[in-house]
């Protein structure tokens, strides 16, 4: 219970610092005569979406989520170092580690992309498109590869759920256009211009820039890629949704798909192979039996 009652007060307090600089960022950027940086529909999808996910969030810790975290450690390394400001940023750091690789593989497996995917799914990049999330994150175990690692290690819980609180929270001032080049603070933080090219769909900026607080992973991982040598970004996904103000559509679309194409082909690698690879070998598939086909065609005519 106590974890729902710290999601309603982060909506609650949270929410509205989030909104105030949103507010902020909408005013300057009509001021600037943008008038397109920001749509009123879309924004109120955006705070819905961003408090369902929390509550639901607040919801699952409660039930499973900090059961699991107490089971691991009972039987992983057990190191639970004293909560010091050494040790707290040890675990910010490892947080924030496991978190790369999390977000990374998110955008490479199926059964997680579709959760992901109404994060990526607006043409347009603001303060308000850090809360577009997808309720459905805490329930089909997004969480688990960000969790699962420093409850094997062991920290301390409540500690762990602050970093993260953290790191979630600075994820939302970097989804904005209105800021620059940050200098030397590029070569080893997310900053707005590196998360935008995360954002982009063209080809040169998918699955790029995965980190949270850190940039340093993508520049060691091979995943990083500069603004300036990404192209002109276009924001959003290559399968925008077809309802986008629709706050329970874009969250639980993709999903059900998800499970109406692997019933649909019997073939479960759906859910685990890459967000494109069915139609890849939809595609695939089809070259071939066009080159049978044509293969066919010249033997029969060679024949006659």
């Amino acid at each position: 219970m106590e974890e729902v009652l710290h999601a309603i007060l982060f909506v609650i307090i949270g929410g509205g610092f989030f909104v105030s600089l949103m507010i902020f960022e909408a005013y300057y950027c009509y001021k600037k005569g943008e008038t397109d940086v920001y749509d009123f529909k879309e924004t109120v999808v955006n705070l819905t979406t961003g408090a369902m996910y929390k509550i639901t969030d607040g919801i699952c810790i409660a039930l499973y989520i900090g059961a699991f975290y107490d089971l691991v450690s009972s039987i992983g390394f057990q190191w639970f170092p004293e909560v010091t400001l050494v040790t707290l940023l040890i675990t910010f750091i490892a947080l924030d580690f496991f978190q790369y690789f999390n977000h990374r593989i998110t955008h490479k497996v199926r059964w997680l992309w579709t959760v992901h995917h109404s994060h990526h799914s607006s043409d347009r990049f603001n303060l308000s498109t850090a809360l577009r999330q997808n309720l459905l994150f805490p329930i089909t175990g997004g969480w688990l590869l960000w969790w699962l690692p420093i409850a094997l290690i062991g920290y301390d819980k409540f500690s762990v759920i602050i970093m993260m609180e953290i790191i979630t929270a600075y994820q939302f001032f970097i989804h904005t256009t209105k800021v620059n080049k940050l200098g030397p603070f590029e070569q080893i933080f997310n900053t707005p211009s590196h998360h935008r090219v995360h954002h982009g769909k063209n080809p040169k900026q998918i699955d790029r820039n995965f980190g949270a607080v850190f940039i340093i992973w993508d520049k060691l991982f091979g995943t990083f890629r500069s603004e300036e040598d990404a192209g002109k970004i276009v924001y959003g996904v290559t399968t925008p949704p077809a309802k986008p103000l629709n706050p329970l559509y874009i969250q639980l679309h993709e999903f059900f798909l998800m499970l109406k194409e692997t019933w649909q082909y019997k073939d479960i690698r759906i859910l685990f192979m890459g967000p494109d690879w069915l139609e890849r070998r939809l595609a695939n598939t089809i070259e071939k039996r066009s080159e049978h086909e044509i293969a066919e065609a010249c033997n029969n005519t060679s024949t006659q």
